[in-house]
């Protein structure tokens, strides 16, 4: 296993999309993104062939540069996948979007706190890249994955659009609220006691000083960038579900981070999930989230739902929530041939 890059079998554009989606967002981030994608080997030589699409999104804090990093023992996705299709996995193009935003994520949901992400997914990353690439522009041959909130991203764009994407795979993606956020609300009033309880105050001081060099950084950031995305004001202003000086649950704002619960979306949108493809879900047996147990649940409501038990993967496996990457390229075999012409 070579330390450094590799060749490919296949090829990776890079783009860059203008969206006028994104254009004004509440946090003044980049409206103009990057966009990777990934061409199978054979694709510039039989150009009249069209192929399936798998869109491959990220989890918190992840941006598009990330795809890239090496450590040890272990190959990038972009590779590994690359490896997947030189070996003889049906063909497909693999799409890399990028979602960042300045709180480390969109959740890929609209929302006034980070921008218009799904949309910006969906009305224009997908019709960008079919108006450029020779895809099969169709739902039934269209596939979305993703880890963590990813995964999550992942298991709702189906739900909400049924009409763009026909398979997913969710790899601990966040599901089953009661376990995965609560356990972090009260870490999060701990670590804002240094600012009496106002994260306000806390992001100030955070944008002045390196990256998570505090205790309790990264619970409160994610804090912060969840409830920008799920339970923003009109005016773009995060609301927490929680007093940060008591931890007290505040019942309309967690109800709104409870709307938006894979676990919970599932019987309102029965229709969409019967319609899908396939659907592949695992997590780690030691999720230091329990989305293990978000896992679980996902997959009974999903079959409860009437999506029969041949158009589902679920595997849980042993480790946590991190170091599993190895899992990606499992998926997207699996995914490749369920979504072939």
């Amino acid at each position: 296993m070579l330390p450094w890059s590799a060749d490919l079998a296949g090829r990776i554009d890079q783009q860059v999309i203008t969206s006028r989606l994104l254009r004004g967002n509440h946090l003044g981030d980049p409206f103009e993104r990057p966009v990777h994608v990934y061409l199978p080997p054979g694709y510039d030589d039989e150009p009249q062939r069209r192929y399936p699409c798998v869109y491959v999104i990220q989890g918190y804090t992840g941006h598009l540069g990330m795809w890239y990093n090496r450590t040890p023992f272990r190959q990038p996705f972009p590779e590994t996948a690359d490896a997947l299709f030189a070996a003889g996995t049906p063909a497909s193009i693999v799409v890399f979007v990028d979602a960042w935003t300045s709180y480390g994520g969109s959740q890929f949901v609209d929302s006034p706190g980070t921008g218009r992400y799904h949309s910006y997914l969906c009305e224009e990353i997908v019709p960008f890249v079919d108006a450029r690439y020779r895809t099969l522009a169709d739902r039934d041959h269209r596939a979305i994955s993703g880890k963590s909130s990813g995964g999550f991203g992942a298991m709702i764009t189906p739900m909400l659009r049924p009409d763009l994407f026909g398979a997913l795979a969710t790899h601990a993606g966040d599901a089953l609220y009661e376990y995965c956020y609560i356990a972090e609300f009260p870490q999060v009033v701990r670590a804002l006691r240094a600012w009496d309880g106002d994260i306000t105050a806390w992001w100030e001081d955070f944008k002045t000083r390196p990256a998570l060099t505090r205790p309790g950084d990264d619970t409160v950031l994610s804090a912060l960038g969840v409830a920008a995305c799920f339970s923003a004001d009109p005016d773009g202003t995060p609301r927490l579900p929680f007093d940060t000086r008591t931890g007290e649950l505040i019942p309309e704002v967690w109800q709104r981070w409870l709307a938006l619960d894979p676990v919970r979306m599932v019987p309102e949108h029965a229709d969409a999930v019967r319609s899908l493809r396939a659907v592949w879900i695992d997590a780690g047996t030691r999720d230091e989230y329990y989305l293990d147990v978000g896992a679980e649940a996902f997959h009974r409501a999903v079959r409860t739902a009437g999506l029969p038990e041949e158009a589902i993967h679920f595997e849980l496996f042993e480790a946590g929530h991190g170091g599993i990457d190895y899992r990606y390229p499992l998926a997207l075999d699996w995914l490749a041939r369920r979504i072939q012409p």
